[in-house]
């Protein structure tokens, strides 16, 4: 290890797959480096969206390449076995090499290697975070052996074995904490009047976008505002079924559609009503806006814990829900409308999302994280 290593505080941060898993690993290591005596390594699959994305921040990125565990027995399964030891035996050389104070990671696949490195073979004290209201496999056979384990939900706490439980929430991007709404719309050219913001997630949905084409009009002509975000890989596809509806959607200057927005903060706090997946990091940023929401689960999530977190969203009041295969044009509108012409609703929605957000979720996990190392 470098002379100039030995003088800094080193953390290792893992997770990745998808923004649920990668943006909150994100936002904590942005906080520990606001301590420059800090260094932050991240461990995650060169093959996945995290390595752009932590390339980006400038982190120092260290590769494991592991897929997500094979659902069914077959030739497959012995291929990741194997996979995932080298994946553990090469995290345990990084382990050994840079000598990490303490680990942090956000549960999946990509965090496996490096906190099964340090419970069975190092020994050095990690802290794990779940997302979601049943929390997933990583985290719930690897939890015991954590140091501290945060949830967002606190209705995940039952499926935790581990004395040192926190419920501070998802830990959320600073410019959320930042920008206003007045700003936020400013900034994107929209003006001060209801805006509905629809999106699937980093991926795009393209089941909410096939049903979201075809009611772009009818919003606009109700004078609201509309920002789409569709994806990049369902881009095209989507624009085509515009088209076929309002072919000259371009010049509404109600609707902005795009596939792909840098600044999801700025987007969010313009927003007074957000139609979305329901994976938690969306659901998390949905109330740290706050907004009122319309959440359509994605039914093919393991575990099947989209569904769990919007269920809890509708039981603490916080969002609408619809099932993905009762998703249709007039079902998402009239939802839509059920909101708009009912403010009380979008009240009642708004600030039952405030309730459930911590906007220190992020510093209070950091300080966690530096107690345990």
């Amino acid at each position: 290890m470098s002379e100039q290593l030995q003088n800094k505080n080193v953390y290792f941060i893992t997770g990745g797959g998808t923004g649920g898993h990668i943006y909150p690993a994100i936002a904590v290591a942005d906080e520990l480096l606001k301590n420059p005596d800090n260094q932050i390594f991240y461990i995650g699959n060169p093959l996945n969206m995290e390595f752009n994305i932590v390339k980006s921040k400038g982190y120092k990125f260290l590769p494991v390449k592991i897929k997500g565990m094979p659902r069914k027995l077959g030739f497959e399964l012995p291929i990741w076995l194997i996979q995932l030891i080298w994946a553990t035996l090469k995290s345990v050389f990084y382990i050994l090499k840079y000598k990490p104070k303490a680990i942090f990671g956000t549960g999946g696949y990509v965090s496996a290697p490096t906190l099964m490195a340090a419970a069975f073979f190092t020994k050095t004290p990690f802290m794990m975070h779940d997302c979601d209201a049943q929390p997933g496999l990583v985290t719930r056979k690897l939890s015991p052996y954590a140091k501290a384990v945060n949830l967002a939900f606190d209705s995940a706490s039952k499926f935790i074995n581990n004395k040192n439980i926190f419920t501070f929430g998802n830990p959320i991007r600073e410019n959320f904490k930042t920008i206003t709404k007045i700003t936020a719309k400013e900034n994107l050219k929209l003006d001060d009047k209801i805006t509905i913001c629809i999106m699937g997630g980093s991926q795009g949905a393209q089941s909410i976008n096939n049903v979201a084409a075809g009611i772009l009009k009818k919003l606009s002509l109700n004078n609201l505002q509309i920002i789409f975000q569709t994806g990049k890989k369902n881009y095209d596809k989507t624009l085509e079924l515009i088209l076929k509806t309002y072919p000259n959607y371009k010049n509404d200057k109600n609707i902005i559609v795009r596939p792909y927005f840098d600044n999801m903060a700025e987007v969010l706090k313009a927003s007074d009503i957000v139609i979305s997946r329901a994976g938690s990091l969306s659901i998390s940023e949905i109330c740290a806006v706050p907004a009122a929401s319309i959440l359509v689960p994605y039914p093919y999530a393991a575990a099947d814990h989209q569904r769990k977190n919007a269920r809890y969203m509708e039981e603490k009041g916080a969002s609408l829900y619809i099932e993905n295969d009762e998703l249709s044009p007039n079902t998402l509108y009239n939802k839509i409308m059920s909101i708009v012409d009912n403010r009380d609703l979008m009240t009642s929605l708004t600030e039952s999302a405030r309730k459930l957000s911590n906007l220190n979720a992020t510093e209070e996990i950091a300080d966690v994280l530096k107690k345990i190392g």
